[in-house]
């Protein structure tokens, strides 16, 4: 039997079951092994082998069966021509922007991002590499076109954007981006696939955290470019195989797995966080909620837009309370867990204070300290309930 394949004519959630899966040839089971080995077997004559290079299996620093299964999904799912599988979203980041850039280079990026990026772009690359970056508000094209100067190499912007929720027109940036002759990158993390495919509007490269909603149950750690196959296959050399930041076969049969699921998590994550959401903006003790799928959040006529059918399980909010109150609140949970990462199967939550160093970005609504909250796979109707009796024994329900 040959390999199957399974293009755009079939929908994502078939592609989610069967891409990337086959018939093992040597057992005939119907689930692709996990190949833990780090070697391969050689040719008879290897004196020819480039051993940086990239395609076929030779070492697995250079790439392995189960991560090759792994981008064979990621790249149909997320319609890309190809994808590089790394050990995490951060790996996916920094293994971008060193292939990309080089000294003398200009990166306009998101005023809100996940910290690495920020970090990355914002210090790491600009005093190391003398990479020039500036940092906008990318919820503003006019702003963004301002930005973009002769030596602009990259946009990269993230919608929507950790921990604000902000969202940031794709398609817009995207034609600003390619006017002056620089690529866009988009960290599509909290919408993950399933509800956005921002190469479909117009961005060169999509970043995943496989950690997050794509893997989806909390279990293992990966990250994913996902672009043009030229522009990937500089990626893989320059940043796959002498930076070192492969996927494990392990958790790249983990994340493969869970991926297989993705549409109907997804599903239950955005019809649960849009009932909470709705709740919370309701409640007295509440001072905001920032998420994307309510009619009065910045953003939502963009969101419509481009975030279908719906718009994830992650919101942030704040309640009318000191600081000491909103650590009381978390403790006070019974369904809810306090903990970083998001688009676990379990409800996970952060409280950010007003320490954070990026707090000058946020909107005035942030700067009291506020919540992050991933809505997980619980039933709606006991996370409220959770949430309602956390707020009335802090005395704010």
């Amino acid at each position: 039997m040959g390999k199957r394949t399974y293009g755009k004519e079939f929908g994502f959630m078939t592609r989610a079951v069967h891409t990337g899966n086959d018939v093992d040839a040597e057992t005939g089971a119907i689930r692709r092994p996990i190949t833990m080995a780090n070697s391969y077997e050689l040719p008879y004559d290897p004196s020819d082998i480039n051993w940086s290079g990239a395609g076929g299996n030779l070492y697995t620093r250079n790439g392995g069966s189960n991560q090759a299964y792994l981008q064979e999904k990621l790249a149909s799912l997320e319609g890309g021509e190809d994808c590089i599988a790394l050990a995490s979203g951060v790996a996916a980041l920094s293994g971008l922007f060193f292939a990309l850039l080089q000294s003398g280079d200009h990166v306009v990026f998101g005023s809100v991002t996940y910290i690495a990026a920020y970090r990355l772009l914002n210090e790491l690359f600009n005093n190391k590499f003398r990479v020039e970056t500036t940092l906008v508000d990318t919820t503003d094209p006019d702003a963004v076109r301002k930005a973009m100067r002769p030596n602009t190499k990259l946009v990269h912007i993230e919608t929507p954007g950790n921990p604000t929720m902000m969202i940031t027109d794709i398609a817009a940036i995207a034609e600003i981006a390619h006017e002056h002759g620089a690529l866009l990158s988009v960290d599509n993390t909290f919408a993950s696939p399933f509800n956005t495919r921002p190469i479909e509007l117009g961005a060169d490269f999509v970043i995943e955290s496989l950690t997050k909603y794509v893997n989806g149950h909390g279990d293992a750690m990966g990250g994913a470019i996902i672009g043009k196959k030229e522009h990937l296959d500089l990626i893989r050399a320059q940043s796959q195989i002498n930076l070192g930041g492969t996927i494990s076969p392990f958790n790249a049969w983990l994340i493969m797995r869970g991926a297989v699921t993705l549409p109907l998590r997804m599903r239950q994550h955005n019809e649960s966080a849009m009932k909470i959401a709705q709740w919370l903006a309701a409640q007295p003790g509440v001072r905001f909620v920032a998420y994307p799928g309510l009619p009065g959040c910045k953003g939502h006529e963009i969101a419509k837009k481009q975030m279908s059918p719906g718009f994830s399980g992650m919101m942030s909010f704040g309640l009318n309370a000191d600081h000491d109150t909103h650590n009381k609140f978390v403790s006070c949970l019974k369904v809810i867990t306090s903990a970083v990462s998001l688009g676990h199967d379990e409800s996970l939550i952060a409280f950010l204070g007003e320490d954070d160093e990026r707090q000058y970005l946020y909107p005035e609504e942030f700067h009291g300290g506020f919540f992050r909250f991933s809505v997980g796979l619980e039933d709606t109707e006991d996370l409220i309930e959770d949430i309602r009796q956390a707020l009335e024994k802090v005395g704010l329900a």
